[in-house]
């Protein structure tokens, strides 16, 4: 098989969550111009269908859903849907998110329960629910949205979100679990930890400590609008169908340091 055979997803069929914006939005377009049929879901469908336009540009298929991703019966609907579709579920990447920003000694409960409700829970129901069918199916590649911020502590003057952080350490963990329990059924389950990417959910972030996100990155600057899109298509394609319970770093270096 040539090395282009290997990244081919055409014929695929990926549900990507929160991909109506940001990180997500960039994913779905690297899976389309690689050749999948893309399902969008996010809590916000207008989003979802402004992309999915987008997208069928590209000459593949774009469904989209409003989806609440710690609503059982929400996520279900997702899949029941893209099921009868589609006739499988090729990729899931768990993209959905939240953030708060709280020095940990202020951080209300509330807000640290919603973070880790989304970023936790909701991958979980995801994953939990799109595994049965890939179980069934005999195969299926999960790529969980983690952070460099999951991989240990944070300087509080670039990030104070403990809830935050804590929750992508627990994505970081599951992701490496689940390879485990379900590479038996040919899954393969990754994770992306993205540095600091110019998106909403980052927007403050940045306004307050660039600079200090620039001083510790080797490559001096931040992700791009294309920066994902090859990493995520390698966990998504043949390419990497050797590789599973791996969490790859995109942060420009900064972890290295």
């Amino acid at each position: 098989m040539k090395v282009t055979d290997l990244f081919d997803l055409t014929g695929k069929t990926a549900i990507i969550t929160g991909g109506g914006r940001g990180l997500g939005e960039q994913i779905a377009t690297g899976f389309a111009e690689a050749g999948a049929n893309i399902v969008l879901c996010s809590r916000k469908k207008e989003a979802c269908d402004e992309v999915a336009s987008q997208i069928e540009k590209l000459g593949v298929k774009a469904l989209s859903f409003k989806c609440d991703i710690t609503n059982p019966s929400d996520v279900q609907e997702v899949v029941n849907e893209t099921y009868r579709e589609f006739g499988a579920i090729d990729i899931l990447v768990n993209n959905s998110g939240a953030s708060w920003g709280a020095p940990a000694v202020d951080m209300p409960l509330e807000a640290w329960q919603k973070v880790m409700n989304v970023n936790v829970t909701g991958t979980f129901i995801m994953s939990q629910t799109t595994g049965r069918v890939m179980i069934e199916q005999g195969h299926g590649k999960i790529i969980n949205i983690a952070s460099v911020a999951g991989l240990g502590g944070t300087d509080p003057r670039v990030l104070d979100a403990v809830g935050y952080n804590t929750s992508k350490g627990a994505v970081i963990t599951l992701t490496k679990d689940l390879a485990v329990k379900w590479g038996q059924h040919n899954i393969n389950v990754n994770a992306i930890a993205p540095g600091f990417f110019p998106t909403k959910m980052t927007k403050g972030v940045l306004e307050q400590g660039k600079n200090p996100i620039l001083d510790s990155t080797p490559l001096k600057r931040l992700g791009s609008d294309d920066d994902l899109k090859g990493a995520a298509v390698f966990l998504a394609s043949k390419a990497s169908d050797f590789v599973t319970g791996n969490i790859l770093i995109v942060d420009g270096g900064s972890h290295a340091k």
